[in-house]
This record gives structure tokens, C-alpha cells and sequence, in this order.
């Protein structure tokens, strides 16, 4: 293999192998990466518009049997720290997100043993009742096994029930590493790879929205980062001509903080800066059917995430208005929706305020007014 050709079938948009896409990583100048990826982004989202967006990343329970050791989230069913969010919490959280100008709650939480499809319909069906605007991006992968599961019925019964509950969209949560040799070591309990991957081929023929994401840098190796890629690429270019299929794609270092992997000397978190960017520059060139690729600022910080709207990413994610899980584990970075424009539009880029469904929407008035005093203190 060379690293020029294998570049030049990556401009072409031509299907990298795993093999190839390892060679390159570890071959390739991060530079020559960036260069390349920067170009695969220009065909797919022309220009200099960089998206974000403004959600709530809440949480129905923290009750999990699954039992994930990168995860300090969760609790055991019957822990004095365990919870069920109930509807005057939500309506508490949907309300201040909507003052902040969000309209979407990403709605997730662990595998309660007890919750199945019809308490999800339930919720689902009074929330849009009370918020009949509100988008709900809610569950992913492992959370529709689970209730599968449950209800011993199958995967497009449970998806086709909750969108008529409500469902908008589906997360690619859960992901991690799509190989069951990792899965069984770090996230046994929850759905293997080829269950996830088939639970996202079922929510495309429903043509319901999905993202994927994947969490690297823990008992991984590169030939299983490049896999789980091309299985994502497989699954993407199965869906119906009509359907929309993953939006997006998110890749994230894994945090390691308090974690049991951590404790046992099994994985900490090694991903430098330059290696996070390479990971988006390879995602970008592996993924030649998926239009969004999004920087992970929670986890490696701005100026990092910065840098990766030069290596092939789009996107700058969520303000966050709220998130759980990957905080518990130690991503202590933060940003305000005047912060996330700022430092989209320091490197030379156009921030533009999105939906799930990566269709622009207005400023709210109060960022409107905002956007307009920076501007004249600018002038003068």
C-alpha cells in the first residue's frame, strides 16, 4: 500500500477498506489527513457554514442493568441514588431549554429493568401533548434491544410504536466499538454489534433519522476503529433511496475518569489532540455516504475541536444545556450559545444554528440581538 494512491481513492469517494484506512492512520502525515478530508467536506457541505445546534441532553433514569465499566453514570435497580424523572422534572427542563432557544430534548437513559415499550409510549405521548413543538431525538440502539427484549417482540415493532408515540429521531448511542470482543469487555450487558447495526437498518426502512458515534481509545485497536466504520458504511448504503439514514457521525475519545476500566488498569484515556483530529480526518474519508461529521468539543476541549473544522468536521455539536453521563466520567468542558458561535467563527468559519434534521434555523431574538451588539462593537 501507498499513502498517495490510498488518498487519491479516498478524493475519488471510493469505499476505503478497513486495512487501508489503518495504513493511512498510521502512515499518513496528519497534515496530508486534514488536507484530504478538508476536500471530502467541501463536496459534501460546500462553503464555510459550520452548524450547532441547542438541546437538552436529560435523562429518563439512571437505573442500568447493563453494567458498562466505562460508565459512572448509572445505578443498581433499588440504589438509594436511583431515579425516574417524572413529568413536573421535565416540564421544568423542556421550559428553561426552550428559554434558551432549544426545541429538542435528547432523551436517553439506562436499562431499567422494569420500564418497557408502553411506559416509552406513554411518556413520549405526554410530553408532545403538553409540547406539541418539541423534537424528540431520544433512546438509541441498546435501549431499543433492552425493551425489545422486555416486550419479546421485535426491533420494528418497538421503533414503529414509539414513533407513534413521538419518537423524531434516533441517537447513535451505545455504539462504542462495533466488535464483540470489545463489547464483552467493556459493555457486556448491552445489545452486541450486529444487533445495533441491525436496529439502525430497521429505523431506515421506518425512514426514521438516525446518527452514529463511536467511543475510541480504550482496549480497542486501530483495525477495530476502521471496522466499525465500514460496518456504519455498510449499513448507510443499505438504506431506502428515500430515507436520510445516519445524519451524522460522532466520534469521541473515551474519559476515564473514576471509571472501572480505569481502576483496573484495563484502558485510560492516551487520545492526544493529534490523534482525535486523524480520527476525524479518517471518518470523513471512510464515510464518503454520511454528509455530517461532528467534532466532539465536550470531550477534548475547543481549541482541539477547532482545529478538526479544518480536518473534515462540519459541525460543532450542542451546547448542552444539560448532560449526564459522559460529565460523570470527567469532559468538564463547557460552552454558552454566545461561546460555540465565538469560537466557530475565530478559524475563520460561519456559524449557523441547526435541527436534527441539519436544517438551518433562526437565532432566537435574544441571540439575534446579542449577534447584532457584537457586531457594532466590532465596527466601532
Amino acid at each position: 500500500m501507498e499513502v498517495s494512491a490510498l488518498l487519491q481513492k479516498a478524493l475519488k469517494r471510493e469505499f476505503l477498506t478497513a486495512e487501508e484506512g489503518v495504513f493511512l492512520f498510521e502512515n499518513a502525515a496528519t497534515s496530508q489527513l486534514m488536507f484530504v478530508a478538508n476536500q471530502l467536506r467541501q463536496f459534501h457541505v460546500p462553503g464555510n457554514v459550520v452548524t450547532w445546534i441547542i438541546d437538552r441532553n436529560s435523562n429518563t433514569t439512571n437505573v442500568c442493568i447493563a453494567n458498562c465499566k466505562f460508565c459512572n453514570f448509572y445505578r443498581r435497580p433499588g440504589h438509594e441514588q436511583s431515579y425516574i424523572t417524572s413529568i413536573d422534572e421535565y416540564r421544568q427542563k423542556i421550559e428553561e431549554t426552550f428559554a434558551y432557544g432549544g426545541e429538542q430534548l435528547l432523551l436517553q437513559g439506562g436499562h431499567h429493568p422494569d420500564l418497557g415499550l408502553q411506559y416509552y409510549c406513554d411518556l413520549f405521548r405526554e410530553l408532545k401533548q403538553l409540547y406539541p413543538n418539541l423534537k424528540l431525538h431520544a433512546l438509541g440502539p441498546p435501549e431499543i434491544a433492552h425493551i425489545t427484549k422486555l416486550e419479546k417482540s421485535t426491533h420494528y415493532e418497538v421503533l414503529k410504536s414509539l414513533m407513534e408515540a413521538g419518537l423524531d429521531s434516533l441517537p447513535g448511542a451505545g455504539a462504542e466499538i462495533l466488535n464483540d470482543r470489545v463489547r464483552r469487555l467493556i459493555s457486556k450487558g448491552k445489545c452486541g454489534s450486529d444487533e445495533w447495526l441491525e436496529i439502525m437498518r430497521v429505523a431506515h426502512q421506518l425512514e426514521l433519522t438516525t446518527s452514529a458515534t463511536m467511543m475510541f481509545g480504550h482496549i480497542e485497536t486501530n483495525l477495530e476503529r476502521m471496522q466499525h466504520l465500514v460496518d456504519i458504511r455498510s449499513v448507510q448504503e443499505q438504506k431506502p433511496q428515500h430515507a436520510k439514514g445516519f445524519i451524522a457521525f460522532i466520534p469521541w475519545p473515551f474519559q476515564d475518569e473514576g471509571t472501572i476500566l480505569k481502576k483496573l488498569k484495563r484502558a485510560r484515556n492516551t487520545c492526544t489532540g493529534d490523534e482525535y483530529i486523524r480520527m476525524i480526518a479518517l471518518s470523513r474519508m471512510m464515510l464518503p455516504n454520511i454528509r455530517n461529521i461532528q467534532a466532539s468539543w465536550l470531550t477534548v476541549g475547543k481549541q482541539v475541536a477547532q482545529v478538526c473544522l479544518h480536518a473534515g468536521a462540519n459541525d460543532f455539536g450542542s451546547i448542552m444545556i444539560e448532560e449526564n453521563v459522559v460529565s460523570a466520567a470527567g469532559a468538564a468542558f463547557r460552552f454558552t450559545a454566545d461561546g460555540i458561535q465565538k469560537a466557530i467563527a475565530e478559524v475563520g468559519f460561519v456559524p449557523r444554528l441547526r435541527n436534527q434534521q441539519y436544517e438551518f434555523r433562526e437565532l432566537p431574538q435574544n441571540m439575534r440581538q446579542q449577534t447584532l451588539d457584537r457586531a457594532t462593537m466590532i465596527v466601532d
